[in-house]
């Protein structure tokens, strides 16, 4: 499988995983919209150069005259090491302090250039050069660090293939009906193709949480002849329970679908 966020590059790893999960590069290529002839450009690619080799490198030659200062490009990279969560403007003034004359918009050149241009960007640079020299962080950093840390978290990162191999599911008070009662939205969304799939129910259930899969999630992926390989939810009760006596883990068992808990 390979591993990718980048969102330039990554439909096309998408598609080569689908190629080896499925062992059939036509169907996944068919699913994917795209051509045989695309599929093994990609394949040859990777096989060459890696994933870097799915980037398309067809851009304009920059003119080498509209380059700052070598001394102050490495003034800014060294200071978006030193001080990764400080943003370009912050950056800038902070430089002209010291006596190095770079607008905020040249800040940020010079961090695209770079690959710095975000705050995850500036970590990565700061962790490789933590790797290779050894060297004592600062508080400054070390709170960089910390907030990068809180941030994965909070955030849950999710990797995520192709479709089908991984799906999240929730359940939503969506509010009360005059005569009809409680109202709950039973909702499913493909995590790597963002494809959503709901449907309101009365009662808050595992019954209504397998309905869904049964009735609108598998039935769609089916006329695809795509897999669903695993589901994410929660730990409320329409989710856990003992495989004999809970509808939701009995119908995932059948259909041989895992369950994530997050």
């Amino acid at each position: 499988m390979l591993h990718t966020n980048n969102p330039i590059i990554k439909h096309k790893a998408g598609l080569l995983n689908l190629a080896e999960e499925l062992q059939n590069v036509s169907k996944a290529c068919k699913i994917m919209g795209v051509s045989r002839d695309t599929f093994y450009r990609y394949q040859e690619l990777v096989e060459t150069d890696g994933l870097e080799g799915l980037i398309n490198r067809n851009r304009r030659t920059p003119n080498i005259k509209n380059r700052v200062d070598e001394v102050i490009e490495q003034a800014v990279i060294s200071y978006a090491v030193d001080f990764p969560a400080h943003g370009q403007h912050r950056t800038s003034n902070e430089l002209r302090k010291r006596g190095v004359f770079v607008s905020g918009s040249g800040v940020r050149s010079i961090w695209l250039r770079h690959k710095l241009e975000n705050f995850k960007g500036r970590l990565s640079a700061l962790e490789t050069k933590v790797a290779n020299e050894g060297i004592e962080l600062t508080d400054a950093q070390i709170a960089a660090l910390e907030r990068k840390h809180e941030d994965d978290v909070a955030c849950g990162e999710i990797e995520t293939m192709h479709p089908g191999y991984l799906g999240a599911q929730d359940t939503f008070y969506v509010g009360n009906l005059k005569g009809v009662g409680r109202i709950y939205q039973q909702t499913f969304i493909d995590t790597y193709s963002k494809v959503v799939h709901c449907k309101l129910y009365t009662t808050k259930t595992p019954i209504t949480a397998a309905d869904l899969l049964n009735d609108k999630v598998l039935p769609f992926y089916s006329s695809h002849d795509l897999p669903m390989l695993r589901i994410l939810t929660d730990r409320g009760t329409e989710y856990c329970g003992k495989v004999e006596q809970h509808d939701f883990q009995l119908y995932l068992a059948i259909n041989d679908i895992d369950r994530v808990e997050f």
